[in-house]
This record gives structure tokens, C-alpha cells and sequence, in this order.
């Protein structure tokens, strides 16, 4: 199957070989606890995302990283812990030879929480 064909996470995650397989249950494992039980998946822009007051974060798997994209404004925030990692604009690039941050992904899944929290108040707020 190919990963632009999948129809939910569970389908893009098999796509791939083993080894990838396990480093992208690691990511969604990583983003499950430090995200609300609420939290839904889904196939978004053809890679998992995870939703909750809107899209949370996203993964995907590329030949030499694990991108996860959480936005530019997590980007900027934790630019000091990110700056070992390849980084652009929304993007971040953990290399597969390399063990997964999974305590920095938790800090960025929060952040990314308090920013929809944030976004969802002020929307309301605009409302009344």
C-alpha cells in the first residue's frame, strides 16, 4: 500500500518497513500520552495528525527522518532545544540513526495544547 493511499494511521504506519514502523509508534505513542484523552487521529494533508480543537500536530516518515509538524510558533519556542535538529519554517527532522526526543515531542504536543486552548478562547471571545 502507499502511504498517500491510507485511509487511517494504523494503514499509513504499516506502509512501511519495520524499523520505521516502530519509530513512527514511538511518535504517536509519545504524542497519545502527552496529548487529552480526547485527542483524535486522522489522515490529514496525506500523513497522521492528530486532531483536538483543530490540528494538534502531525507526523510523517521520509527515507532519512521522522518529520513532525507542529507549527511554526512551537518551532520558535523551542528553537534552543531544536537547534540539533534539522528545522524549517513548520518542520522539524529527527534523524532515523538517531534516538527519538520523546521528552521534547511531549513539551512541543503541550504547547501546541495551550496554543489551540488560546486560539479557541479568543475565537469565542470574538463571538459574543
Amino acid at each position: 500500500m502507499n502511504p498517500n493511499n491510507a485511509k487511517n494511521v494504523d494503514d499509513y504506519i504499516a506502509c512501511f518497513p519495520s524499523d520505521i514502523r516502530e519509530r513512527l509508534e514511538k511518535v504517536r505513542a509519545t504524542i497519545k500520552k502527552a496529548a487529552p484523552p480526547d485527542v483524535e487521529e486522522a489522515i490529514k494533508y496525506q500523513i497522521p495528525t492528530f486532531v483536538w480543537n483543530g490540528n494538534l500536530i502531525h507526523f510523517a516518515a521520509f527515507k532519512n527522518h521522522i518529520g513532525l509538524y507542529p507549527g511554526s510558533k512551537a518551532i520558535e519556542n523551542f528553537k534552543d532545544e531544536l537547534a540539533k535538529y534539522e528545522t524549517s519554517k513548520g518542520t522539524i527532522r529527527f534523524p532515523l540513526g538517531k534516538p527519538l526526543p520523546a521528552g521534547l515531542v511531549t513539551k512541543i504536543v503541550k504547547f501546541n495544547m495551550k496554543e489551540r486552548l488560546a486560539k479557541v478562547k479568543k475565537k469565542a471571545a470574538t463571538v459574543r
